[in-house]
Parts: C-alpha cells; sequence; structure tokens
C-alpha cells in the first residue's frame, strides 16, 4: 500500500523525501532551480555556484535511493550547471542521452555579446542496463508522404514504418507562452508534452513518478492522464494551491461534470 503516493507534499524535498522508502520510484523527474536567480516566492534559487552546486548534490544524494533499480531519471537544467551536474550523475549513474529541448523562441532582441540562449538541456540517466523503456509508446507516426516513399518489399510490414519513428534527442516543443491554454502562474513551466513523453517511455503502466520540485504540477498532471501514480514536493503554498486547483480541474474533465 503506497499510503505516500498521489500525494504533493507542501514542504522541502530534503525533508519529504526521507517519506518514500528506497527502491520504491519507477522514475523521477527534476526540474530543480536552475541558478539563475529566478522568483519561486522563496530565495530557493538566489545561491551563490558554490552553495547551489552543494545543495544539488544534497538532494540527488537523497533522491537517487528512492529508484528501483530499473528506475530512470530525467533533469531538466540549462548550459550553467549541466556539464557540473553531469558528471555528478555519471559517478552514479548510466548516462543515455543529453537532450535538447528546442523551446522555440522567436527571434526578437538578445543578446549582443553572445548568441542568444533559447533551449534548455535535459540528462537522461538509468541505474541498470534492464532498465524500463517503452519506444512504441513515443513513436512519432509517419506522415503519408513518407509511409508511400517507403513502398520497396524490405519496408512491406516492417512495425517501425506502421508505428512511427523514435524521437531524437532535440525535441522541438513551444514554451508555454502567456496566452497557451496550459499555462498556470509560474515563471518556469514546463509543457505536458515533454512530461509526458518521459513518463510513457520511462515509467510502466500503474508506477510510481516522483518529482522533487513539483512547481506548477506539470509532472502529477501528466502522471494521472497517463496512468501513473506521482508523488512530489513544494515549498511554495501558493503553487501546491494551484497543483491542487489542476488535478482538480482533471478530475473533473474526466468525470465529465
Amino acid at each position: 500500500m503506497r499510503d505516500w503516493a498521489d500525494q504533493v507534499y507542501c514542504e522541502d524535498a530534503l525533508t519529504g523525501l526521507a517519506r518514500i522508502p528506497d527502491g520504491a520510484i519507477d522514475l523521477l523527474i527534476a526540474d530543480p532551480p536552475y541558478g539563475l536567480g529566478k522568483d519561486y516566492g522563496n530565495d530557493s534559487d538566489k545561491l551563490d555556484a558554490d552553495a547551489y552546486l552543494l545543495w544539488m548534490q544534497q538532494w540527488i544524494d537523497a533522491a537517487l535511493p528512492k529508484l528501483k533499480p530499473s528506475g530512470s531519471l530525467y533533469i531538466f537544467l540549462t548550459w550553467r550547471y549541466s556539464p557540473e551536474i553531469f558528471v555528478l550523475l555519471k559517478q552514479r549513474m548510466t548516462m543515455m542521452n543529453e537532450i535538447i529541448w528546442d523551446r522555440r523562441v522567436p527571434s526578437m532582441g538578445g543578446s549582443t555579446r553572445k548568441f542568444s540562449s533559447v533551449h534548455d538541456t535535459i540528462g537522461f540517466f538509468v541505474n541498470a542496463k534492464d532498465y524500463y523503456f517503452d519506444l512504441d509508446a513515443i513513436r512519432i507516426p509517419y506522415d503519408a508522404v513518407t509511409k508511400k516513399a517507403r513502398s520497396r518489399s524490405i519496408f512491406v510490414g516492417a512495425k517501425w514504418l506502421e508505428l512511427g519513428y523514435n524521437p531524437k534527442d532535440v525535441w522541438s516543443v513551444s514554451r508555454l507562452h502567456r496566452e497557451h491554454k496550459e499555462r498556470a502562474d509560474h515563471p518556469t513551466q514546463k509543457p505536458l508534452e515533454i512530461v509526458e513523453r518521459m513518463i510513457k517511455a520511462s515509467c510502466p503502466p500503474g508506477g510510481v513518478v516522483l518529482d522533487p520540485f513539483m512547481g506548477s504540477g506539470t509532472t502529477a498532471v501528466a502522471a494521472k492522464r497517463c496512468g501513473r501514480q506521482f508523488v512530489g514536493f513544494e515549498l511554495n503554498a501558493d503553487y501546491c494551491a494551484m497543483i491542487e486547483q489542476r488535478l482538480a480541474t482533471l478530475d473533473t474533465a474526466s468525470t465529465g461534470e
């Protein structure tokens, strides 16, 4: 009985992780503060470089034992600290991909002394060689023209031709602009499309997804939509209320009320 599952606890992750049994989590999705000084209603993103990297190590040390041997981790970062964090994680896990999230930022303004940054970096790590990964659940269908062009005998009956191709390691998904229907009042909200891809690929049906920094609650919403359980933590009480409302709206939609 997972009495701690399907809940978002309004508390610090370093405190809350102690309530999760070791080896109980199928998938860890982490979207920690980036160390860029963002305002999350507290000082969690206002650490200097040394303090930030120490804090990252602390929560990683606390979170990784919660994963099953077949478990995986996706972590959102930026270019600023991803090299250091990737080195830290590679000492504990096997890195499978560095995924580039192209946020489809329009060309307008930006720095005049460097190239404009328009992507986030996502690290995909696994615990063991037999990690769970369901490629068929996330294949991207071929368009009719491409399928027709693959008419030679070697393609006839090919499973991948009917189901689609493997998503590449560059994910072009629009950021949630101010008028987007998913948009909540959170400065770094992630799109459902991205998080649902992670869950479908790397968490078995009925499994549990852990998000130590729930923010706007996208991981919780995505997990419910995908038929998985979730558990997570969030410091900001206003964001906790936002998550509760998003989940309640999802429940209402599913019952047709």
